[in-house]
């Protein structure tokens, strides 16, 4: 298994829960374990990050060990793989943005969420400190991590310390001059692909006001059959219909909702982000939009991309660079020909693309591993089958790797920070320290 996210944690449990006698090594990148639910997913989501205790559990078990810092296509090729394993899933996610290809796009202070988000997660490869100068600033996109970029950006620092935020981030937010934080969607409320309950938390905070447009709330047909279809959809549109007519509320810092405005080009004559172009758009009658003509310029300082990840190419595997997927059946690799790369499946983002929630990985890691276990009887066997074997392969090429042992060391060391200030954890984020706390004896 490539990845130690939820998507092949997930994959790892059903190949053991399938009464089949079979051993899992999950190689993962990271010196620490669970991809997404730690680098991904916003510092203020106790809620969410409780699923590390549903991937623990199955990395706690038998028959599954975990190798971290070690990174597919610099530390070991599909070739090496093949050496010591008769089948090998890829599951190695999304992490990078989706470019937008409009003019200004590459004036400095424009910034892709995945960056972002790797900053304020801590991520080992991550800069330490990040440009908050900005009094004003666009998110393009009206998903969940649209809505995580918008909240860190309007919160109050001090908000964020029952969190596990890293010290430099915590600091870093001590400078946000932010003042407004604007979103932008270029169809209807009834098309926005957040969820009810990230939305409604947006509005748990008392240090910034919440501002919809009454003008923004409008339906065509297509959006009252999206309503009507999806408990879901309602529930969002509601919250922002009550939104959109209640009282102003004076705060010191202001998030703004914008729908059917269509980001066109990012203005700043002098190299630096000094405003963004919207078109204003309107509904077609089946839930889609065109432009009006109409256009908006809003002064602000930074502009951030929140359209979508994009999974990256992995050596030695087919990859569909429109898509950012591996093209494949069912879970089986297909090449160039569409013929099947034996003993080679994918789960996940970079199998499906970066859509849904983390709970749908659920259902590829079902497919994939059904169709691994389909092909298991016609699958050649591994050269090497002894399990010290990789471990004696990855020390002779001097690769420090981690296990599951190390992240147990690392968790511990971590609480423990965080015990010490008050709180449940504190991340460590130099990679050297992480890989020195899993190594240490």
């Amino acid at each position: 298994m490539v990845g130690a996210g939820p998507a092949g944690i997930y994959a790892a449990d059903f190949l053991r829960k399938s009464g089949t006698d079979v051993e899992v090594d999950i190689f993962e990148r990271m010196p620490a374990p669970f991809g997404l639910i730690r680098y991904g997913v916003a510092p203020d989501h106790p809620r969410i990050k409780g699923i590390v205790d549903a991937l623990h559990r199955v990395l706690d078990k038998p028959g599954v060990r975990l190798f971290g810092n070690v990174g597919y296509g610099t530390d070991l090729k599909l070739d090496d793989l093949r050496q010591f394993y008769d089948a090998v899933i890829f599951a190695t996610g999304a992490a990078k943005d989706r470019p937008l290809d409009i003019p200004g796009i590459e004036l400095d202070g424009n910034y892709g969420a995945a960056d972002f988000v790797s900053w304020y997660d801590g991520h080992p490869d991550a800069p330490r400190a990040w440009p908050l100068h900005a009094r004003s600033v666009a998110v393009l996109g009206v998903g969940n991590v649209a809505l995580d970029l918008a909240r860190v950006l309007a919160k109050s620092p001090a908000e964020l310390l029952s969190t596990e935020i890293p010290d430099n981030v915590h600091s870093g937010l001590l400078g946000n001059a932010v003042t407004d934080v604007h979103v932008f969607g270029r169809r209807g409320p009834a098309q926005a692909k957040f969820t009810p309950m990230e939305l409604r938390e947006l509005d748990h905070s008392p240090h910034f006001e919440v501002v919809v447009d009454p003008e923004d709330i409008d339906f065509d047909e297509g959006s009252m059959a999206a309503i009507r279809g999806s408990k879901q959809v309602d529930m969002v549109v509601k919250t922002l219909q009550d939104w959109a007519i209640r009282d102003r509320v004076e705060h010191p810092r202001r998030l703004h909702l914008h729908f059917f405005h269509s980001p066109v080009e990012v203005l700043g004559p002098d190299g630096t982000v000094t405003g963004l172009r919207t078109e204003r758009t309107e509904l077609t009658g089946d839930g889609s939009v065109r432009g009006t003509g109409t256009y908006h310029d809003w002064e602000v300082q930074a502009v951030y991309r929140a359209v979508g990840y994009l999974s990256s190419h992995l050596a030695d595997v087919p990859f569909d660079h429109e898509s950012g997927t591996v093209p494949h059946k069912s879970g089986r690799v297909l090449d160039i020909d569409e013929n099947q790369l034996e003993g080679v499946y994918v789960t996940g983002w970079i199998k499906r693309g970066p859509v849904g929630l983390i709970g749908h990985t659920k259902g590829d890691a079902t497919e994939t591993v059904t169709s691994l276990l389909t092909d298991a009887p016609n699958l050649p066997s591994a050269p090497q089958r002894d399990p010290l074997a990789i471990e004696e392969y990855l020390t002779e090429r001097g690769i420090a790797y981690t296990t599951w042992g190390g992240w147990l060391r690392l968790d511990a060391h971590e609480r423990e920070l965080g015990r010490l200030r008050g709180r449940e954890r504190l991340k460590v984020v130099e990679r050297d320290e992480m890989v020195r706390v899993s190594r240490r004896d």
